[in-house]
């Protein structure tokens, strides 16, 4: 699944293509994705682009009457290219631009969303929840602290709830534990204080070297312009069951935690 870093690649791969264009027209090929396309995002055209935005891994496209809002899912991506681009399967919406260009959203899944946003953010009931996002001052080692005491979930789901902080997915959660020493299984209300010190800055840290380097490469995604991004290349601990530490050599272990992979060295990672 797309995470953050992902999400916010193709943002950066879009918006020099898309920022103060004229939309169109919005093609909708299939309406029945994760929810049904609303016929609203066809307030868009003829409108500008005033802004391209990332909140959590939801994408807003801005314009003057509101913003259409999409999410990649499981499987999604997006593509900028000239508006007569044979389709390929799974493209399911076009949002074309005047200048000759559009924004294909292509989803094997369909666990993705195009959605409307009439008004600020808090307006949705899919964005009014959430909580700061990990690479803005709001989020820190303080905000962990407070929301975790007395809480018996494990840490690395605490971390990935999106109530506590947005954006944390299950990658970066197992890689942002492991370089911080904490064993994923803990509660989260048994974290001490400068455990989540030390573990803050790693998330954020984490994060920015993901965006940075242009995404962890998953079999499904590919950045805007078709590129794959190669976080992945550096991941110490995610997906390396039975492998050995790259700190230690003891064999990293594997277990389900809240439905998803976890992986984790016994030895650098402690309770």
């Amino acid at each position: 699944m797309p995470e953050l870093p992902e999400v916010e690649v193709s943002r950066l791969g879009i918006s020099p293509h898309m920022l103060g264009k004229v939309i169109e027209k919005v093609v909708v090929r299939n309406k029945q994705l994760r929810w049904p396309v609303p016929d609203d995002v066809h307030k868009v055209e003829g409108l500008e682009i005033a802004s391209i935005r990332r909140r959590a891994k939801y994408l807003l496209i801005d314009t003057s009457a509101g913003s259409i809002m999409l999410h990649l899912g499981m499987s999604g991506r997006l593509r900028v290219v000239p508006t007569n681009t044979p389709l390929q399967k799974h493209d399911h919406i076009d949002m074309q631009l005047a200048d000759g260009l559009c924004l294909r959203l292509n989803d094997a899944r369909r666990f993705g969303s195009c959605l409307w946003l009439d008004g600020n953010d808090t307006s949705h009931e899919l964005l009014s929840s959430l909580g700061p996002e990990p690479l803005t001052d709001e989020f820190d080692s303080e905000r962990l602290v407070a929301l975790s005491r007395g809480k018996q979930v494990c840490v690395k789901n605490f971390i990935m709830d999106n109530k506590v902080v947005v954006g944390v997915g299950n990658i970066y959660a197992n890689e942002s534990l492991f370089l911080a020493g904490i064993d994923p299984r803990m509660p989260a209300g048994k974290v001490s204080k400068k455990r989540y010190q030390t573990l803050t800055p790693i998330i954020k840290r984490v994060l920015a070297q993901a965006i940075e380097q242009g995404g962890t490469t998953l079999k499904d995604f590919v950045q805007a312009d078709g590129s794959p991004g190669y976080f992945a290349q550096e991941l110490l601990v995610y997906g390396r069951a039975k492998q050995p530490c790259t700190v230690c050599e003891t064999p990293i272990k594997s277990v389900v935690l809240g439905q998803r992979n976890t992986f984790y060295c016994p030895k650098c990672q402690k309770r």
